[in-house]
């Protein structure tokens, strides 16, 4: 007798991982279906992922537009009913036919759903690093209570995912591991020089030589702070010391990721960078799927190289070990900041090399404090915010 197929809500589907998932999941007709859609701005592709993928619920957190999305839903062909409002994003997890959720919404929006799907012991396919990097302490909980598989999608921590045995992912001593090896790719100004930096424009930014993604993570590849997000959520995802992580560049972005073993065996994770190879692995796990993507010829790979991060050029990825160091709250006031100085930098009120400095006067003004539940999470993401607008303010 069949399974029955997979229920799968994914939160952020009009973005650059929730259109690779669905790329995905159309070569499985028979294993998966959709369950809720989620989307921000773009409600005319939302309504056609809808109704190409047949669709149970279209969601959108901003109350004011669901008669838009109901009217582009209309036009669409599709008969996915609409979910709207605040808690919107938490209703679509909440459905008792959601099994799975792709959290793949970009920023500090995504953390409530995908918290929730924690506490509900769903399959968490955990695509936005910020939720794991505010709130890792209460995530932890959250799985260990309900038993909630949470499997990373980021390629790098779903490389290490891959990489340690399945039975010692919260025990590194049990394991045998040293050292768990983030590669970076060095962004778009790997070799440009500190003058160069103070120039950089959003579309310079925003043009990644390896990856296809949205602007905001695009910003932090370039400022090397989307290694620094990955770093605390690497030490949350694996039960890892700042001291047991290390950050290597990578131009190539071939190798995605290692982990140093104490018998002196490095095991690391290949592939094209394409996010439909951890996706795939993530949907499917344990198991193997087609992803579509193209097969790495070793042949061709005339050259890997790797280097040690300049943090001098570079200071988002010091700050975030820093911050994972002081612990607490500390991890939430640097993602908040940064968030802020991105955003302003992509809307050109602040320069390129302001976001780390805005970074910087955010953590130095704010102390940290313990994080015991949401409500603490919320709040000092508020006043970290506050602060971050100050610093922006004062850099206009």
């Amino acid at each position: 007798m069949s399974q029955a197929p997979e229920g799968i809500s994914i939160l952020g589907a009009t973005g650059s991982i929730g259109r690779s998932t669905l790329d995905v999941l159309r070569r499985h007709p028979d294993r998966y279906r959709i369950i809720a859609l989620s989307g921000h701005g773009n409600l005319q592709l939302l309504a056609q992922q809808c109704q190409q993928h047949n669709a149970q619920f279209a969601v959108i957190a901003d109350q004011t537009r669901a008669s838009d999305l109901r009217a582009a839903l209309q036009a669409a062909g599709s008969h996915a009913q609409v979910l709207a409002g605040a808690n919107a994003l938490v209703e679509a997890v909440e459905l008792e036919q959601t099994d799975t959720v792709m959290a793949a919404i970009v920023g500090a929006a995504g953390l409530q759903p995908a918290l929730r799907a924690a506490q509900l012991g769903k399959r968490l396919l955990l695509a936005n690093k910020e939720s794991m990097v505010i709130a890792g302490p209460l995530f932890a909980q959250a799985s260990a209570a309900s038993g909630a598989a949470i499997i990373p999608v980021d390629s790098e921590h779903n490389a290490l995912f891959q990489a340690l045995p399945d039975q010692c992912k919260t025990d590194l001593g049990a394991a045998g591991v040293e050292k768990l090896i983030l590669t970076a790719s060095g962004g778009p100004f790997r070799l440009a020089d500190a003058a160069e930096l103070e120039g950089v424009t959003p579309a310079e930014a925003c043009a990644h030589p390896n990856w296809d993604m949205g602007r905001k993570i695009s910003v932090d590849s370039a400022t090397l702070m989307n290694k620094g997000l990955e770093v605390i959520e690497a030490a949350w995802l694996f039960h890892a010391g700042p001291e047991q992580i290390e950050v290597v560049v990578h131009p190539q972005s071939i190798i995605h990721s290692l982990v140093a073993y104490r018998d002196g065996s490095v095991i690391a994770q290949m592939g094209m960078p394409d996010m439909r190879t951890p996706i795939a692995h993530a949907l499917a796990w344990p198991e193997r799927i087609e992803s579509g993507v193209e097969r790495l010829d070793l042949s061709q790979m005339r050259q890997l190289e790797f280097y040690e991060p300049d943090t001098q050029r570079f200071p988002c990825l010091a700050l975030a070990f820093a911050a994972l160091r002081d612990g607490g709250s500390a991890a939430v006031t640097l993602n908040a900041a940064n968030e802020i100085a991105v955003e302003a930098f992509l809307n050109e009120q602040v320069g390129f090399m302001d976001i780390p400095r805005i970074i910087e006067n955010t953590l130095n003004r704010y102390e940290a404090g313990p994080v015991e539940n949401l409500a603490d999470v919320l709040a000092y993401d508020r006043a970290a915010r506050r602060l971050a607008q100050e610093e922006v303010r004062d850099n206009v």
